[in-house]
């Protein structure tokens, strides 16, 4: 059993997300303040992030208006943090929703000031570069100068005769290209980076092929991205959950990649910026691959809590979550140039909380019975780091992240109704 220690006792809740929440030099972890116990309620007005030798608190940004802030992640490569913003002043026709937020970064030598991350063109003529709706769980690429995200567009979310549905899908921001929207919406504003969709899906996905009405619960693949089966490098491609439909006509999750260009200012089949009736298009030389078809196992499609595709660090391994045949969720893997599932985990409980890999990519982390366990990738051997404790106050399955020496994992607890960051050390 390794050591473990409380971070935070403030008698108030405490947030992390499932990846990115230690700072480059490993010494903080950042947070929102969300008052439900899962992260639910999307009410926090505050990013904070806590020392973790001291448990000293500082505040990086509190928001106004009547704006609510979360989901806080930081870059690998700089003192920065990004999070979701909703709207200020809401009202009825303008509050928070899944397409009306915004990603923000906060330079933490700098607190109290967000930059906008992803523009904003909510009437047309839309303009390439800016989005039309919201974002969600900002990612920084390995070398901090990309982000990864969820979005839902604002035009599209009331139906209209001909018109495309509003669906989930993967976007990216290339930071350093700033883009100017108009002011003819209040809803509009600029963005510090240049936006687009990476991802395609469909209304109705054709039974047994690999379209897909919704697309996921993303991450950058490697740090340096991944080797093709031709011995060529893709720097830049993602992985994420796609929503198949089996023959059978069953919806299935299943794990997919897009392979992106450097050069995502070039429009494909479509206008970047989309239309009134149709969704913003991804960029020319975008490729979406379908890695998993699960439909004959005993127990298909992606399975367990809610979780993001995770990849490891040399971009060789994607994992998932599924059931094995025993109906117990494990954690497998696959190539991002598809290919042969393989299982790591082989234990009799369920794996209860999205994971994490390890920097070096030897261990996974994730809660499982009621504890912290690392897994050794290679042997599929788990080790708890945690003793087992009882449902009230075991590790939520929200989060369990390695910090980046790879010796620590952060974690909550709920403590007397309040969630409380913990921190699991190895004993090297």
């Amino acid at each position: 059993m390794r050591s473990e220690e409380q971070i935070t006792f403030e008698r108030r809740n405490h947030i992390i997300s499932n990846a990115a929440v230690w700072s480059p030099d490993g010494e903080w972890i950042v947070y929102d303040v969300r008052s439900d116990r899962l992260g639910s309620r999307f009410d926090g007005t505050r990013i904070e992030r806590v020392h973790v030798a001291t448990s000293r608190v500082e505040v990086l940004y509190e928001s106004h208006d009547g704006a609510c802030c979360g989901v806080a992640t930081y870059s690998p490569t700089a003192d920065k943090v990004a999070f979701i913003l909703g709207p200020e002043r809401p009202r009825n026709d303008w509050r928070y929703s899944a397409f009306n937020r915004r990603g923000v970064i906060v330079d933490t030598p700098n607190p109290g000031v967000a930059i906008n991350l992803d523009a904003r063109e909510l009437s047309p003529p839309f303009l390439a570069g800016t989005l039309r709706g919201g974002t969600h769980l900002h990612l920084f690429s390995a070398d901090g100068n990309w982000v990864s995200f969820t979005y839902e567009d604002h035009p599209l979310a009331t139906p209209a005769a001909g018109a495309e549905l509003n669906q989930r899908n993967v976007g990216v921001t290339v930071l350093g290209q700033a883009v100017h929207a108009s002011h003819r919406h209040p809803g509009n504003h600029d963005g510090s980076g240049f936006s687009v969709l990476a991802t395609r899906t469909v209304a109705e996905p054709k039974p047994g092929s690999d379209e897909i009405s919704r697309a996921a619960e993303e991450a950058w693949i490697g740090t340096e991205g991944y080797l093709k089966a031709d011995d060529t490098r893709q720097r830049r491609a993602i992985a994420f959950q796609g929503e198949v439909v089996t023959p059978a006509g069953t919806k299935l999750l299943e794990a997919f990649v897009v392979d992106i260009p450097e050069d995502v200012t070039i429009a494909g089949d479509g206008p970047l910026e989309g239309t009134q009736t149709t969704r913003p298009r991804p960029p020319k030389g975008t490729v979406q691959r379908r890695l998993t078809y699960t439909a004959d196992r005993k127990y298909p499609g992606l399975a367990g809590p809610r979780h993001w595709l995770r990849s490891d660090p040399r971009g060789t391994e994607i994992g998932l979550l599924l059931r094995n045949d025993g109906g117990v969720v494990q954690l497998y893997s696959v190539s991002p140039n598809g290919g042969e599932l393989r299982q790591i985990t082989c234990n009799p409980w369920n794996v209860a909380s999205a994971f994490a890999w390890s920097p070096d990519g030897g261990q996974i982390a994730c809660i499982i019975d009621n504890s912290v366990f690392v897994t050794d990738v290679a042997s599929g051997e788990s080790e708890r780091w945690t003793e087992r404790t009882e449902d009230a106050s075991a590790p939520l399955p929200l989060a369990s992240v390695f910090s980046p020496d790879g010796r620590s994992v952060a974690y909550l607890r709920n403590l007397d109704g309040n969630n409380q960051i913990f921190v699991a050390r190895s004993a090297g």
